[in-house]
């Protein structure tokens, strides 16, 4: 279906190396997933550089190509893309469940179209991402929605300016309205709105297009609609998750490896808890370098939370490190409700990790008192054992590779395809790091 579809099926690593080197990170994928859905909202070329070469980017062009994109790819790895005019306004079902980014083709969709349909959405089970905020965010800008088992169909004659209360900082919901209102008539307010910075670098690339967004106090963000868009070229930000991916495994494995082409304003909360567990980072003009600074590993309490907290996607390879530190540690997950089954498979190697339904730490939280299990326990420090283990979503991936790295022997590591979706270069980069890695097919 898509251009990858050829990859490894696994990952053997020999572990038991500290690691050593310096790797670039690619464009954040949770930022250029949107602007290339973003690019529907003019009929001019949109240029984009620093554009990761993973699944999940050739999965949304191939989507956007099946509707008439022209997609041309640069010899530096740039992405120009160009919807002149469209060749359907349905969304073939072939990609549903790919992931969450068809939902977000519904607005741009509309102000061309009037009519649409987009398959159903899909991504990583890690707990409950209903759709209801984004549905009825359109529905109140004038769309009429209807859900049926292949996906969504909606019209519209227009998209016009509401205010939309967001009951939960929801990053996609966020994203939906402000794609939807940029070329709405009248003005959105959304309240309660996610801030992350992905979906600052997008305002950027819709402002660099014309766009009127105003990012107010309070998670308040503000869109005058325009009547058109045109083309704009856009660097987009290096990917904090990636980033944070590397220096747990250099922490980790007690190494030392420089991470070029990440701003550290977008990692504070992550570099805070870093620093806690015994890390720490030199600032350079290309990046960052990370370290870790004590002999040993101390253990520390974590919440993850919406931006500014800390991210839901850096704890599944903070939670490997710490099993390592000497002594107990907490993470108390309040952003998915299930996002601790890759654990099972840390216990399977010898990590002692407990999971409860209680809510350990202080912040408010969704699944208080529904007996969801997501609080963990992590007991260090215990050694790891290596063996054959199958990857369950794309964030355990990386956590499992910094497993496979501290452990004894050779780890080999199934499901690399959620690795390929939000992992550039793999193969390079822990070649570059010194890792001893064997792709299998």
């Amino acid at each position: 279906m898509f251009e990858t579809d050829k990859q490894p099926a696994a990952i053997a690593i020999t572990g038991g190396k500290p690691l050593a080197g310096r790797i670039s990170v690619a464009g954040a994928k949770n930022a250029l997933n949107k602007q290339l859905i973003a690019s529907l909202l003019t009929t001019e070329p949109c240029h984009f550089t620093n554009v990761p070469n993973i699944t999940e980017i050739h999965g949304i062009l191939s989507m956007l190509k099946s509707i008439g994109t022209k997609v041309d790819w640069g010899g530096d790895g740039s992405l120009t893309v160009h919807t002149p005019q469209l060749d359907t306004a349905r969304v073939p079902e072939v990609y549903s469940g790919f992931n969450r980014i068809p939902i977000l083709m519904l607005g741009p969709l509309l102000h061309r179209a009037k009519q649409v349909q987009v398959p159903m959405v899909g991504g990583d089970k890690i707990g409950g991402r209903p759709v209801d905020f984004h549905l009825q965010a359109l529905e109140t800008m004038g769309a009429t929605i209807e859900v049926h088992e292949g996906g969504f169909s909606a019209s519209a004659k227009e998209l016009t300016g509401t205010v939309v209360r967001l009951p939960y900082p929801s990053v996609g919901a966020t994203e939906n309205v402000i794609l939807s209102a940029t070329i709405a008539k009248g003005t959105t307010v959304i309240e309660n709105a996610a801030v992350e910075p992905e979906i600052i670098d997008t305002i950027k690339l819709l402002v660099k297009m014309g766009a009127s967004i105003l990012v107010d106090v309070d998670r308040r963000i503000i869109i005058r609609g325009v009547k058109e868009l045109h083309g704009a070229t856009h660097d987009t930000i290096g990917d904090r998750i990636e980033a944070a991916s590397y220096a747990v495994a250099a922490a980790a494995t007690n190494g030392r490896v420089t991470v070029d082409g990440i701003k550290i304003e977008h990692m504070l909360s992550f570099l805070h808890h870093f620093r806690q567990m015994g890390g720490d980072f030199t600032v350079l003009p290309e990046g960052v370098t990370f370290f870790r600074k004590a002999e040993k590993l101390t253990p520390i309490q974590i919440e993850t939370d919406v931006h500014p907290g800390f991210m839901t996607d850096w704890q599944q390879p903070m939670v490997v490190a710490l099993t390592q530190a000497e002594g107990t540690s907490i993470v108390h997950e309040t952003v998915y409700e299930n996002r601790f089954g890759y654990t099972e498979v840390l216990a399977e190697m010898g990590a002692n990790i407990s999971l409860m339904t209680n809510c350990l730490g202080y912040k408010p939280c969704r699944f208080r008192d529904r007996d969801h299990m997501h609080s963990a326990i992590i007991n260090g420090r215990t050694p790891l054992v290596a063996g054959n283990i199958e990857i369950p979503d794309l964030r355990a991936g990386f956590a499992y590779v910094i497993a496979a790295l501290l452990a004894e022997g050779k780890t080999t590591i199934g499901g690399y395809k959620y690795l390929a979706r939000g992992y550039a270069n793999l193969a390079e980069k822990l070649a570059a790091l010194g890792v001893d890695a064997t792709f299998l097919a």
